[in-house]
C-alpha cells in the first residue's frame, strides 16, 4: 500500500481555531520543517493562506492534514479543495503523545502535518462532504433540540398542573387532545392567580403543539434528503426517516469507512471480548457514535417487533442459552453489516 510520504512531497499540518489558523509545512523526504504561518480566518486571511501555501511547497505534490473539517476548518477545507489539493481530516486522538513536545499552535500545526505522513492513503479520513450532507446534519442536530424542548415543556405543563387545581386530570401523562384543549383556554373572566396559572399553561401548551409541528416538518425534510441521498433506504424493514438520516449522515461518503467492519467499530457495535476462566463471551462497545448505535438499535427493536425471520432467530438463540441482550448484540451486528452493503449501494 502506498503511504503518504510515497506519494506526496509536502504535507501542510492546519491547527484551527475560531479567529485563525495556524500552518505547517513539512517536506516529506527529509522531515523538514519548511515553514510555520498565522492567517487569520476571514476570506483575505484564507486567500493568503492558499497563496502561502502554495508558494512554499513550489506547487509541488501537496496534502494537507486539517483538524476540525466540519467546524473550524470548513473554510480552509473548502478552499484548498477548490484549488486542488487533497485534504486528510486529522482528529485529536490521532496526535503523537505531548507529554515531550509541549502544546502550542504551531507544535499542534506541525503533529497534524506529521501525524499523516506515514498513513496509507487507504487510511485516511476525508472529510464530510458538504451540500445535502451537512443539510442533513442540520435537520438531525435542530430536531435533537426541538425534541429536548418539547420534552421539557410538557415535562413543566405537567408539573404546574399536577400542582394547580386548574380542573385537569394530570395523574396520567398528559395527551395531545388535551394538550390541545388546554391551547385554546380563555382567561379573561378568571381571578389573578388563577389567571396566571391558566396562561401559564396556554403558554406552555401552546409551546407544545408548535414545536411538534415543527417537528412534523423535519421528519418530512429528512425524508425528502434521505431519499435523494440514498434512494430506496427508507424502504428497508425498520429505516424511516430519521434512522435513514442517521445513517446517511454516519456514513457520508464513499472512502470515509473503509470496511463494513469499521462501519460497525464507529457505531461502537463491534463486540468486545469480555471472557473470563470458563466463561467465554462478548459484549457491546460503550464508545463510538452513540447516535449510530441507537439508530441501528431501533431497526432491530423494530424487526424484533415485526419481522418473522428475525423473531425466528431471537428464539433460536435464546433456547442456546442466550439472553435479550446478547440476543440484540449479534443482531445489531448482522444489522449493521447489511446497512453498510446498502449505503455501499445505494448512495452515489
Amino acid at each position: 500500500m502506498t503511504t503518504v510520504a510515497e506519494r506526496f512531497d509536502h504535507v501542510v499540518g492546519i491547527d484551527t481555531h475560531a479567529r485563525s489558523h495556524t500552518y505547517c509545512l513539512v517536506d516529506t523526504r527529509t522531515g523538514a520543517v519548511v515553514d510555520t504561518a498565522t492567517f487569520p480566518t476571514t476570506t483575505a486571511g484564507i486567500t493568503r493562506a492558499t497563496s502561502w501555501i502554495t508558494r512554499h511547497s513550489n506547487r509541488t505534490s501537496l496534502l494537507a492534514a486539517v483538524e476540525g473539517t466540519s467546524s473550524y476548518g470548513a473554510g480552509i477545507t473548502a478552499a484548498l479543495a477548490a484549488t486542488g489539493i487533497g485534504v486528510a481530516e486529522i482528529r485529536p486522538l490521532s496526535r503523537p503523545s505531548r507529554a515531550r513536545t509541549g502544546k502550542s499552535d504551531p507544535i499542534d500545526a506541525e503533529g497534524a502535518a506529521r501525524a499523516v505522513i506515514g498513513e496509507h492513503l487507504d487510511r485516511l479520513a476525508q472529510p464530510r462532504r458538504t451540500g445535502d450532507r451537512a443539510a442533513l446534519r442540520v435537520l438531525l442536530a435542530a430536531r435533537s433540540l426541538m425534541d429536548q424542548q418539547r420534552t421539557a415543556n410538557r415535562n413543566a405543563l405537567t408539573a404546574l398542573l399536577r400542582s394547580t387545581d386548574l380542573s385537569v386530570d394530570a395523574r396520567r401523562p398528559l395527551t395531545d387532545a388535551q394538550i390541545a384543549v388546554i391551547a385554546g383556554w380563555r382567561t379573561g373572566r378568571d381571578d389573578a392567580p388563577v389567571r396566571v396559572f391558566r396562561e401559564e399553561a396556554r403558554r406552555l401548551a401552546r409551546t407544545v403543539l408548535d414545536q411538534t409541528e415543527l417537528l412534523r416538518i423535519n421528519h418530512r425534510q429528512l425524508a425528502q434528503l434521505t431519499e435523494a441521498l440514498a434512494p430506496g433506504l427508507q424502504s428497508i424493514p425498520g429505516v424511516g426517516a430519521v434512522t435513514g438520516a442517521i445513517l446517511v449522515t454516519a456514513y457520508s461518503h464513499h472512502g470515509r469507512v473503509r470496511s463494513e467492519a469499521a462501519f460497525a467499530s464507529l457505531g461502537g457495535i463491534a463486540p468486545l471480548p469480555a471472557s473470563s476462566g470458563n466463561t467465554t463471551r462478548h459484549r457491546l462497545s460503550r464508545s463510538g457514535d452513540r447516535q449510530l448505535n441507537r439508530a441501528i438499535d431501533v431497526v432491530v427493536r423494530t424487526r424484533l417487533s415485526c419481522d418473522p425471520a428475525t423473531r425466528v432467530y431471537a428464539a433460536r438463540r435464546r433456547s442456546e442459552g442466550l439472553s435479550g441482550r446478547e440476543i440484540r448484540r449479534c443482531l445489531k451486528r448482522y444489522v449493521c453489516r447489511a446497512l453498510y452493503r446498502e449505503l455501499r449501494t445505494r448512495m452515489a
